[in-house]
């Protein structure tokens, strides 16, 4: 009977599917693991104390949500398209591989200036998104979700495969630790220069694709008013 203690994870992915509240799903999945492992109520709940203390700072990303929140219900998407517009040449697509190059360098300095929360949803986004309301006035849902796509995908590319070009970033000692452990000695140094052609072709790969999405964007919008001029 010991799979009954993954009652745990069972709970997490119907809620998940159900789409019911997380944190609540979350807690119910701590507590019913808890109980089916023979622990009482108030060990349960000093668990989930401990664990929270201990891993506090992986929730201080809460705190920039309302933040967020306030400056664009305060217009600024407004002053990103105002910024924009000021601006020469500045498209969706080279606003976004202008980022990604600045993060791969960041990245590989092991400098965090990065950050969904912090940089992609209140800076590039809106700037990206105000760069085509520029070029092609209103924007429909479909193309809003892509230049999300295309931000969020800047960072993560310019993040994970630059990371490691650092010797003292937390990834590269991993590598070389579980190496080492498997008989293949290595150091820091060999994994953060088999790194720097990984950050290079990633950074290539995403400056391309950022400048041929411009051209999607040229090609839909010319469409749409061809269309509205027969119309």
């Amino acid at each position: 009977m010991e799979i009954i203690k993954l009652i745990g994870v069972l709970i997490v992915v119907i809620g998940f599917i159900l789409k019911l509240d997380t944190l609540a799903v979350v807690v119910t999945a701590g507590l019913a693991t808890g109980l089916v492992a023979g622990m009482t109520p108030m060990e349960i709940l000093n668990t989930l104390g401990t664990a929270f203390i201990t891993n506090r700072t992986a929730t201080l990303f809460i705190l920039t949500l309302p933040v967020i929140g306030l400056c664009e219900r305060n217009g600024l998407k407004d002053k990103a398209v105002d910024f924009i517009k000021s601006l020469k040449n500045a498209t969706t697509g080279r606003l976004i591989a202008i980022w990604q190059a600045i993060r791969t360098v960041a990245s590989a300095f092991s400098l965090r200036i990065g950050g969904h929360p912090q940089f992609i949803r209140p800076l590039i986004n809106p700037m990206a998104q105000a760069a085509a309301v520029v070029q092609y006035e209103e924007l429909d849902e479909k193309t809003e979700d892509q230049i999300k796509g295309m931000c969020a995908g800047s960072e993560n590319y310019g993040n994970f495969f630059a990371q490691n070009c650092f010797m003292g970033s937390s990834g590269t000692l991993l590598i070389v630790s579980t190496l080492s452990e498997q008989g293949y000695p290595v150091d820091a140094l060999q994994i953060a220069g088999q790194s720097v052609p990984i950050a290079v072709i990633s950074l290539v790969a995403g400056v391309v694709y950022a400048l041929i999405f411009d051209q999607i964007l040229k090609r839909r919008y010319a469409d749409k008013r061809k269309k509205k001029e027969a119309n």
